[in-house]
C-alpha cells in the first residue's frame, strides 16, 4: 500500500490471529519477514481473557516495542463486533457456545491487550491486516484471505475501506461465508468449494466495481488461475504471508 513508513522503534511484532492457530513474526518496517513464521494452537474454549493471556505473552517474550494484531471477526475502534469461529467452544467444527459469543461482544481487545503488554499494541479485523499486506495502492482492490473462514477487504487507491464483515453472514442459504468457505468445507468437497468461490468473488467484484483482485492466506494455494478466470477482472495469488507484513502498515504516519 503506501509507501511512507516511519523507522521509528525498529522491528515490530506481527501476530496474526486465526481460529486453528496464532502465527507470528518479526517484520521490518517495510512488511518484510525478519526470520521464520511460528505457529501455536488457538486456545478453546476460546474466552476473551484466555485469549488475550496467550497472544499478551506472545508480544512479551517477543521483545518487541511495538506489535500489530489481526483479529478474526469484525471490530469497531478496538472492539470486537463479532468473534468470528472463536465462540464456537471446541474450535471450526463445533457449534457457536452463546454464552463466550456474548462475553466477546464489545469487548475492548486492543485496550485489554495494551494493558497487558509492555509494547505499544494495535489491533485489527484480520481481513484488514491483510488488506495492508497485499494490497498495491492503485485503483479500487479486493483482498480475500482463505483459510478456517473467508476475510474480504477493500482498499481504494490506497486507502482502506470499511465494509461489512461477510464471515457471518449468508451465503445463498447454504450457510455462513465462514461455514461455505472454510476449510471444512475444502477439504470435504473441493471441486463445490472451487465454484461456490468463484461465484462469490464475482459478486463481490461487481458490487465493489473492482479492478483487482488478492487472493491471500493458506487455502489460497488450492486456487487454481483457470477456477476465477470469469471473475471480471485480474486475479493476484499471494503467499500465506501477507496478514503478517501488513503489520508494517499500522504503524505509519500515514
Amino acid at each position: 500500500m503506501a509507501e511512507s513508513v516511519t523507522t521509528l522503534g525498529g522491528p515490530i511484532l506481527a501476530v496474526d490471529i486465526g481460529a486453528t492457530s496464532i502465527k507470528f513474526c518479526s517484520v521490518d518496517v517495510r512488511g518484510h519477514l525478519l526470520g521464520e513464521v511460528s505457529r501455536i494452537d488457538t486456545p478453546y474454549p476460546c474466552w476473551p481473557a484466555t485469549l488475550v493471556d496467550v497472544v499478551a505473552r506472545v508480544i512479551n517474550q517477543s521483545g518487541r516495542s511495538r506489535a500489530g494484531v489481526g483479529f478474526p471477526g469484525d471490530m469497531v475502534d478496538g472492539r470486537v463486533i463479532e468473534p468470528g469461529n472463536l465462540s464456537r467452544a471446541g474450535g471450526i467444527a463445533t457449534p457457536v457456545d452463546e454464552s463466550i459469543h456474548h462475553k466477546w461482544h464489545g469487548w475492548a481487545i486492543e485496550d485489554d491487550l495494551q494493558a497487558h503488554c509492555r509494547a505499544t499494541v494495535r489491533v485489527v479485523n484480520d481481513a484488514t491486516l491483510a488488506a495492508h499486506g497485499y494490497a498495491l495502492g492503485v485503483g479500487r482492490e479486493l483482498i480475500f484471505t482463505l483459510g478456517t473462514g473467508l476475510g474480504i477487504a477493500l482498499v481504494i487507491d490506497g486507502t482502506w475501506q470499511k465494509i461489512r464483515d461477510v464471515g457471518e453472514a449468508s451465503y445463498r442459504d447454504l450457510g455462513t461465508y465462514d461455514e461455505v468457505f472454510g476449510e471444512p468445507s475444502r477439504a470435504r468437497d473441493m471441486p463445490l468449494w472451487r465454484s461456490q468461490l468463484a461465484d462469490a468473488i464475482t459478486t463481490f467484484v461487481r458490487e465493489f466495481s473492482a479492478d483487482l483482485v488478492h487472493v491471500g492466506g493458506g487455502n489460497a494455494r488450492h486456487i487454481r488461475a483457470q477456477d476465477l478466470a470469469g471473475v471480471g477482472c485480474r486475479v493476484d495469488f499471494n503467499d500465506n504471508e501477507g496478514t503478517l507484513r501488513g503489520a508494517a502498515q499500522l504503524f505509519c504516519d500515514g
